[in-house]
């Protein structure tokens, strides 16, 4: 959401996205929806991502995101695996089952904005339905500006590890931008990535959380070969607070409060006592307490 976004934008992200959403809570102007897509003037670029399966209210949304928020690019989810939307909702990873109706659904939405239009999917269904590179090439041929991977299969969901030659096959099959996805954790895999796959840029997700300055470390590394130090133990916590303070801006006291509490573990993973520290963070529902926890926390920490 806009806080974590903030963050990655603060740590040198070239590009963020939003929350997914779905295309119907947007064509029937669905509240909550809507309030996910607001977008801060200053943190750019960034890409909303829409997903559903039917060609006509997929146009419609990607119309709206258009016309009514600063988005620089309408992606389009075709490789969530959860079966609220893969299976009940026929959209996400699910697509991947239907090749014709991607076309559809990629030239449909492509014809209706004039910004670029991107697509996410994975390598197919399951393991005896890997069709990366066919897809790949119907998405080009709809008019999509680029693509990115992630290399395991519906079935797989996060489970297992990514097979990044699927990557690379895609890359040989197109000429647009090919993003890279899936088991990127650090300099070396990044770097790993890129020379095996030859993808044009890297897309980070589960890696981030709790630990954003990854961005910043392989952006400069990139940039200059320099490998910047990890954060402090305090530095951690540090940012723990800030995130807090992000989302009290966008979110209300208990949603902010509730939001952190994950975010909370992974900031102190590993940290000296900090299953203490979550244990007790998973029980206060007021940001000043969970502050005041984290401050006096920090004080413990002076010595590390």
């Amino acid at each position: 959401n806009g806080a974590f976004r903030r963050l990655c934008y603060e740590f040198g992200a070239g590009l963020l996205t939003c929350e997914m959403v779905s295309d119907k809570a947007i064509y029937y102007a669905n509240q909550k929806t809507l309030k996910m897509l607001e977008l801060d003037d200053d943190v750019h670029p960034v890409s909303l991502q829409i997903f559903g399966s039917d060609p006509e209210t997929m146009e419609l949304a990607a119309v709206k995101l258009n016309e009514n928020t600063n988005c620089d690019i309408v992606d389009i989810n075709m490789g969530c695996p959860v079966p609220k939307v893969a299976v009940k909702s026929q959209a996400g990873a699910a697509l991947l089952k239907n090749p014709p109706l991607i076309k559809e659904i990629v030239e449909a939405v492509v014809a209706s904005v004039p910004i670029p239009v991107t697509v996410k999917i994975r390598s197919g269904w399951d393991s005896n339905n890997i069709n990366a590179v066919e897809v790949a090439k119907i998405i080009e041929e709809a008019g999509a500006s680029a693509i990115t991977v992630h290399p395991r299969t519906r079935s797989q969901g996060y489970k297992g590890k990514a097979d990044w030659s699927i990557i690379k096959k895609v890359k040989e099959a197109v000429n647009i931008p090919v993003i890279g996805n899936g088991d990127i954790t650090n300099i070396e895999s990044a770097q790993k990535m890129f020379t095996e796959t030859n993808c044009d840029a890297i897309m980070i997700g589960r890696a981030t959380l709790g630990n954003p300055w990854i961005i910043k470390k392989l952006v400069t590394y990139f940039d200059t070969g320099e490998e910047i130090p990890d954060p402090t133990p305090v530095e951690k916590v540090d940012m723990a607070l800030k995130h807090l303070k992000y989302l009290l801006k966008i979110k209300s006291e208990k949603l902010s409060v509730l939001e952190m509490r994950s975010h909370i573990a992974w900031y102190l993973k590993g940290l000296p006592e900090s299953t203490t520290i979550k244990e007790k963070a998973f029980k206060i529902t007021y940001a000043q307490e969970l502050k005041t926890l984290l401050e006096n926390y920090k004080k413990t920490l002076s010595n590390y």
